[in-house]
């Protein structure tokens, strides 16, 4: 039985409840939420764990990558999704450079995030000892961190662009050490992603903490998706490591083009779409418009 009902009710999905289905067994789903709609779909549907991803700056904002991405905005469009979700874990991830400079910005950051959100947690990406300083100290605020190894879209640049992470053992060493250094700094659990999935299962057995795949193989604790490549919204291919569950694009499109050459028809809207009146008060209003338009005619002359 999972652990999220007792006594008949749906229960809030905690770092307990996440940390019990770890050592259950049971596969953790997470999926990225931008909005209300959205957000309240996937917790109505079962998600655990919803990631308000800064990949909103490539799919909800235009941008060309995440750096762009701002607190201000993160906040934004986590407050709706916070507001909808009844049942799921809330994450909110911390955009560049809200956290890279110094712990104190970490922290504050961190706070306004949990503060004026109502998310429960928060995204840290990368390792090191800056990393898990800075998710030391969030900790001991009270606020749980989620760590990101492996591909981290906000060091893009410096990786030289999109690409699988620790095929070679020096750097598989280093994400297996970062790995247990932010384990050992609190983090509550780590996404993996563009990792090779023999790497990730290694991980996944050695951590305590649940880890998060996204292209890093089944044997993760859970996945997790951005939904706009599930749903074929992003406007492009779909990364290898995802999967289209549904081709919303294509329902969305095909219902636009409907509506739109409806309306260029005159077939929409119909009389079942618009909404009655007396028709005595109607010819009350002719004589008023017909008396209207002469006056305007005859001013003109």
């Amino acid at each position: 039985m999972s652990a999220f009902f007792m006594g008949g009710k749906t229960m809030k999905v905690t770092v307990n409840t996440l940390r019990e289905m770890k050592e259950n067994g049971e596969k953790i789903t997470m999926l990225t939420a931008y909005d209300y709609q959205f957000a309240r779909i996937q917790d109505a549907a079962g998600v655990d764990t919803m990631l308000v991803g800064d990949s909103l700056g490539n799919v909800m904002l235009g941008y060309a990558n995440t750096l762009p991405v701002t607190m201000d905005e993160m906040i934004h469009h986590t407050k709706a999704v916070a507001r909808a979700v009844k049942r799921a874990f809330v994450i909110f991830d911390m955009p560049f450079m809200s956290y890279q400079v110094c712990v104190e910005d970490a922290v504050f950051n961190a706070g306004r995030a949990i503060k004026e959100t109502g998310a429960e947690c928060v995204k840290l990406e990368g390792g090191g000892p800056l990393a898990a300083e800075a998710t030391a100290a969030i900790v001991d605020c009270g606020i749980p961190v989620c760590a990101h190894l492996g591909l981290t879209p906000q060091s893009v640049n410096a990786m030289g662009g999109f690409m699988v992470q620790g095929k070679a053992l020096e750097k598989a060493r280093e994400i297996f050490d970062q790995a247990e250094m932010l384990q050992a700094a609190g983090a509550c659990m780590l996404v993996l992603e563009a990792v090779p999935w023999k790497l990730a299962q290694v991980l996944t057995e050695r951590l305590t903490i649940p880890t998060i795949g996204i292209g890093a193989g089944p044997h993760c604790d859970g996945q997790v998706l951005v939904v706009h490549d599930m749903f074929n919204m992003s406007g492009r291919v779909p990364p290898k490591f995802a999967k289209v569950f549904e081709d919303v694009e294509k329902i969305m499109s095909r219902g636009v083009k409907n509506y739109v050459k409806e309306v260029k028809a005159s077939t929409f809207p119909e009389t079942a779409h618009s909404f009655a009146i007396d028709d005595a008060i109607v010819n009350k209003l002719k004589p008023a418009a017909k008396k209207k338009a002469a006056s305007k005619k005859a001013a003109k002359k």
